[in-house]
């Protein structure tokens, strides 16, 4: 196997949460471009055709699959029609997440656990379903965010809380699925990337944080899905527990 060989995903499943928009699309027409079968998870499923174009045009299989992380139910309902369709589950890209910008003592009970249930419980609900039916070999990444390392001045706590329990998360799957299972798991978290989320932040925000980022620049969302595409590969097959900081160097600041 050459080294480009080790990128390449040909013949695997990927399950894509999230695949409606923004980060989500990139990452499923990335795993297509390396190969894989895409398996594309979101509420709003009337948005998935075009994603599921976009695999399709790179030549590869788009099953798509009305999903809400966080219920248990619905996550196991999207694993077992990907092994029904497609016979397996390889990969699992845990993208699927929302965020408030709360003053903390006005945020309702209501608001703070809805960011905790899809972010957290429902990254957990997806990498349950998938570590029952994942064969050694297989890789789950968790889309965190550098809000879960360090803070942007936007009153952020359910959804900083909920990325910083995501990297805990990560390292508790990997010490037990990596041995035991033969399963992966690592965390990704991205800086500032152009989302339906950045959309929200009041005008002129994103460009105020650009002083603590050494690149001086947002992030291509092609280069974030590079990153999880080398993680779920066997570029990356000595990789366990890890978080992959992929902010334009915004953490070291």
């Amino acid at each position: 196997m050459t080294v480009t060989d080790m990128f390449r995903l040909d013949g695997k499943v990927v399950v894509v949460t999230g695949a409606s928009s923004g980060l989500g699309v990139a990452f499923a027409e990335a795993f297509a471009q390396a190969g894989a079968d895409v398996v594309l998870g979101a509420r709003r499923a009337d948005r998935l055709a075009e994603t599921a174009r976009l695999v399709e045009a790179a030549g590869r299989k788009a099953l798509v699959v009305q999903t809400d992380v966080s219920d248990p139910d619905s996550c196991t309902n999207i694993v077992a029609l990907a092994v029904e369709e497609l016979g397996h589950v390889d990969v699992l890209v845990n993208n699927a997440g929302i965020g408030t910008a709360v003053p903390s003592t006005r945020e309702t009970p209501e608001q703070f656990r809805g960011v905790v249930d899809v972010n957290l419980h429902g990254c957990y609900w997806m990498a349950q379903a998938c570590g029952r039916v994942m064969e050694p070999g297989s890789s789950i990444i968790n889309i965190s965010s550098v809000l879960g390392i360090t803070t942007a001045g936007l009153p952020q706590a359910a959804y900083a809380a909920s990325k910083a329990g995501l990297l805990g998360l990560t390292r508790d799957l990997a010490q037990q699925w990596t041995g035991r299972k033969g399963i992966r798991v690592n965390a990704i978290a991205p800086g500032f990337f152009d989302t339906e989320m950045t959309e929200q932040y009041p005008p002129g925000y994103l460009e105020s944080r650009e002083d603590r980022i050494p690149m001086s620049r947002k992030g291509d969302p092609a280069e974030l899905a590079a990153a999880a595409v080398f993680l779920a590969s066997p570029a990356g097959g000595y990789i366990t527990g890890q978080t992959l900081v992929v902010d334009g160097g915004m953490t070291i600041t």
